[in-house]
């Protein structure tokens, strides 16, 4: 058996993103995120790196639990994205942006109030007995889900004493 990977820091999600200015408002707004750092990186580096053919900005948000967002915004603006669908597992290269919380519908209020699209229709979906969720687009279309658990112990055991 192999060991798990010895990680040093929460994992962090990076969105390419074509208006930084916008997304960066978005997610700030939606949820309360805080700037933790905001660094431009030149060309060369970001060639030999595999990010992008010219130099990109990359603004890093972290969450209250200390995850963070990175919205990466290229020189050479990035490829259309596809026309979406109307269900997530339609694309192969699906992913989406999970945020577990404790009041579902006044988290989806502020998304929806900040600039996100609901997918799923006004109402919570209860996906199995006291599992509830939402998923929605920001502004430029990556999707994000929200859940609510009745109990968030018999999701995540190793979460029992942080709740306590």
């Amino acid at each position: 058996m192999t060991s798990a990977m010895n990680m040093t820091a929460p994992m962090e999600m990076g969105l390419t993103v074509r208006d930084l200015p916008k997304m960066l408002e978005f997610y700030q707004q939606a949820f309360g995120f805080t700037i933790a750092a905001d660094v431009t990186v030149p060309a060369e580096k970001a060639d030999v790196a595999a990010l992008s053919r010219g130099g990109y900005r990359v603004v890093r948000l972290q969450t209250s639990w200390g995850e963070r967002i990175k919205l990466l915004a290229p020189e050479i603006a990035p490829a259309e994205r596809p026309e979406p669908t109307d269900h997530i597992l339609d694309r192969h290269e699906a992913m989406y942006l999970t945020f577990i919380v404790d009041d579902l519908r006044a988290v989806v209020a502020r998304v929806v109030a900040a600039g996100g699209t609901l997918m799923t229709g006004d109402e919570p979906v209860e996906v199995r007995p006291g599992t509830f969720l939402a998923f929605l687009r920001d502004p430029e279309g990556h999707i994000v889900e929200i859940v609510e658990y009745a109990d968030i112990t018999e999701y995540r055991a190793d979460l029992a004493e942080v709740s306590a």
